[in-house]
């Protein structure tokens, strides 16, 4: 009879479905980095300095960089005491619950896939400016003052199923391959970086005026401290490998620490590089890309050719880093049974989940169409998903460190604090983004598109409601955390209990 009991809970509870662990250190560090910086280190710095100057840019990105430090903080906290994928997911339905869990997973998979498009059409941009006669053939309609041309979509296309291939191959091939990318990115804007540095007559004459003559110089500062959570964004795909780390939990903080530290570095060397290189700002006033014509001019074809080759890794960094955070979000949600079956099955080859995959390619390939406006306009609210996904893992980390207190298991009030002022900043990032007229506040297509996508996830969430409400608590911590229900641990108990010597026969 108990042996029948069993059978039919074992039916009851289908098992939980785990990813491999064979991230090794250097990789997630990679993951991290590359993930952060991609095509807007080497395309957005003449932007930037129109809006804020050199110093205005230079600032608000290292003030970003030290609060998204101070949000790491609870990230490291909830990867060691949760280190499973999901990240903001699984970390929202531990503060909140499961209503508030879907909505922040739901925001963080458009950041997620907003970032896979852009960084796919980022490729064809480069390759708009290094091969126009090329590129420019096949002219089909425009799109918002956008030219949209066949090749583009075509080899940005091409571009996101070759990577949806490569993360389909195994951790083992993207993770090394990450690293690799890394590597020769940060090699590229090392070169660029002492080489124009070098030429430049007066360096720091050059960069003119260091804040922008339009608005004040706080105004400056916080135009770019908006953006912040998106030139950051890729530190929060750690968590989202968390289940894959072959290694201790415990360095999870120290890696992203460093990723924000040297990813802060390539953004000011490439500010420096648009600045420093000649008089005035480089002459940022009346370039489409003010960086590429300036290491043109500066460096010829050979730099160029260095910077093509930086940009290009961090484009694939990119593409790389959100492909596998992206698949793995979804992963954790449909184990979870916030979303389908079909997206928490793992392949027997390589133990990914495949399926996450492709639904990621299926969603960002039509994006190709609709030109860089469009895409623009949907990262512009990427920032609201990633803020929100930060404010729940501060809020998470709180909670647990405030339990941990009670318990008796160890105070830790510097945490603690980090945790709330990561709360507030995470607010303070949502306001700069949210409130019209503030600095960084979304334009109107922008706010268009995020109505919709959260009317599309209320439709999605009533469709999925009945299935995904209706697991008990121990059953979502089964599936989301891995912890076994009570009832599952006193099974196993009493069969130790009850089994036999070797030898003695029944």
């Amino acid at each position: 009879m108990q042996q029948t009991e069993n059978t039919a809970s074992k039916k009851e509870r289908p098992r939980r479905r785990k990813l491999e662990k064979s991230l090794k250190p250097s990789w997630v560090f990679a993951i991290a980095l590359g993930s952060s910086v991609g095509w807007g280190a080497f395309i957005l710095p003449g932007d930037w300095i129109r809006e804020a100057g050199p110093a205005g840019a230079m600032i608000g990105l290292f003030i970003g960089a030290l609060v998204m430090m101070v949000i790491a903080s609870s990230y490291g906290v909830m990867i060691k005491e949760h280190p499973v994928s999901g990240g903001g997911f699984t970390y929202a339905y531990l503060a909140a619950g499961k209503r508030w869990a879907f909505l922040c997973g739901w925001f963080l998979t458009l950041g997620y896939l907003s970032i896979v498009a852009l960084n796919a059409s980022a490729f064809t941009l480069l390759l708009k400016y290094l091969m126009p006669g090329f590129m420019k053939q096949g002219y089909l309609y425009s799109i918002a003052g956008w030219d949209i041309y066949a090749p583009e979509i075509a080899i940005s296309s091409i571009l996101l199923i070759l990577f949806a291939f490569v993360n389909s191959t195994g951790t083992n091939v993207s993770g090394r391959l990450q690293f690799w990318f890394s590597l020769f990115l940060v090699a590229g804007v090392f070169i660029l970086g002492t080489l124009t540095f070098g030429i430049a007559d007066e360096p720091l004459a050059n960069m003119g005026r260091m804040f922008s003559g339009e608005i004040s110089p706080i105004a400056a500062v916080l135009t770019i401290l908006a953006i912040a959570p998106w030139a950051y964004v890729g530190f929060d795909n750690v968590p989202q490998a968390a289940e894959e780390f072959d290694f201790s939990p415990k360095k999870a903080t120290f890696l992203i620490v460093a990723s924000l530290l040297a990813s802060f570095s390539i953004y000011a060397v490439m500010i420096g590089v648009t600045s420093w290189t000649f008089p005035g700002n480089g002459g940022t006033g009346g370039e489409l890309w003010a960086t590429g014509s300036i290491v043109s001019n500066a460096l010829g074809k050979a730099g160029l050719f260095v910077m093509a080759v930086a940009i290009v890794m961090g484009i694939f960094t990119g593409l790389n880093g959100f492909y596998m955070s992206s698949s793995r979000l979804i992963f954790s949600m449909a184990r979870a049974r916030a979303l389908p079956a079909i997206f928490r099955k793992t392949s027997k080859q390589s133990g990914i989940p495949v399926a996450g995959i492709w639904f990621v390619t299926l969603l960002t390939l039509p994006m190709m169409w609709f030109g860089r406006p469009a895409l623009s306009w949907i990262v512009d609210m990427s920032s609201t998903g990633v803020s929100i996904g930060y404010f729940f893992a501060c809020l998470a980390a709180y909670k647990v460190l405030a339990k941990k207190k009670r318990e008796g298991r160890g105070a830790e009030p510097v945490k603690q604090a980090l945790s709330v002022m990561g709360m507030a900043a995470s607010l303070g990032f949502l306001a700069l983004l949210l409130i019209p007229g503030a600095p960084g506040s979304l334009t109107l297509p922008s706010y268009l598109l995020f109505g919709g996508w959260a009317v599309t996830g209320l439709i999605f969430y009533s469709l999925m409601k009945k299935t995904y409400l209706s697991l008990s608590k121990e059953e979502t911590d089964y599936y989301m955390l891995g912890r076994e229900p009570a009832a599952a641990k006193e099974t196993v108990r009493k069969r130790i209990r009850v089994k036999r010597p070797v030898g003695k026969t029944v």
